[in-house]
């Protein structure tokens, strides 16, 4: 039974490529799809994209309305905002999906596990605890949760990761996206940063430089 509970894109002959991109709070897989067709990637790629949607919950901050939520958030605080087993619950939800591609016939180093804000955080606590070593991260205006197990929990510190933030970002600061590339770098994994002139969402800078990176890391 597929794992699979989101919106795909897929517009070409083969597949051979898998790109997974995790929403923000209060999202959904809908938010982030029209993304995939306006990358226009080569279609030699055969990159599928799944844009899972979150469970619905209800979310302490926002006075427990239920939204899709990748995880609670009970603080604003950066080192109590992640619910660590909410997290490590749609950690195990995605990996049940990558599992899935793989069993599928797509390789681990041509999957991509992408996420914005909340669903970043997923990606980045997942994808050096996964089983397999990816093709690569994208995190786009996130964080982590529990940076300081990553060192003893990390099955993989040689992962390649898309960072991006934006400079007025309110929601995440900025500096909480650099203390994540630190803790990263400090790891040994490649990661390369850019900040833009945005608040906390994306611009068509990024999305160029987001599908220059897909194109190196799948090609």
């Amino acid at each position: 039974m597929s794992q699979f509970d989101g919106v795909s894109y897929f517009n070409s002959s083969l597949h051979k490529a898998t790109v997974i991109w995790l929403h923000g709070l209060g999202d959904s897989g809908d938010g982030f799809a029209p993304i995939a067709p306006h990358l226009a990637l080569p279609d030699e790629l055969g990159v599928k994209f799944l844009f899972p949607h979150a469970p619905i919950q209800p979310v302490t901050i926002n006075g427990g309305m239920e939204m899709r939520a990748w995880y609670d958030i009970k603080s604003l605080d950066l080192d109590k905002r992640a619910d660590a087993q909410g997290v490590q619950q749609s950690a195990d939800r995605i990996s049940a999906l990558l599992d899935e591609q793989i069993a599928a016939g797509i390789p681990a180093s041509k999957i991509i596990l992408a996420g914005f804000s909340q669903g970043g955080v997923i990606a980045l606590h997942l994808a050096p605890r996964f089983e397999h070593k990816l093709g690569g991260v994208m995190a786009l205006s996130t964080y982590m949760s529990q940076p300081e197990l990553l060192a003893q929990q990390a099955k993989h510190t040689d992962l390649t990761i898309f960072m991006a933030h934006g400079d007025f970002d309110n929601v995440v600061p900025l500096s909480a996206g650099k203390q994540a590339l630190d803790c990263l770098s400090s790891a040994g994994m490649d990661v390369s940063w850019q900040s833009y002139a945005m608040a906390h969402q994306v611009c068509d800078e990024e999305l160029r430089a987001i599908r220059q990176w897909l194109i190196e890391r799948l090609s």
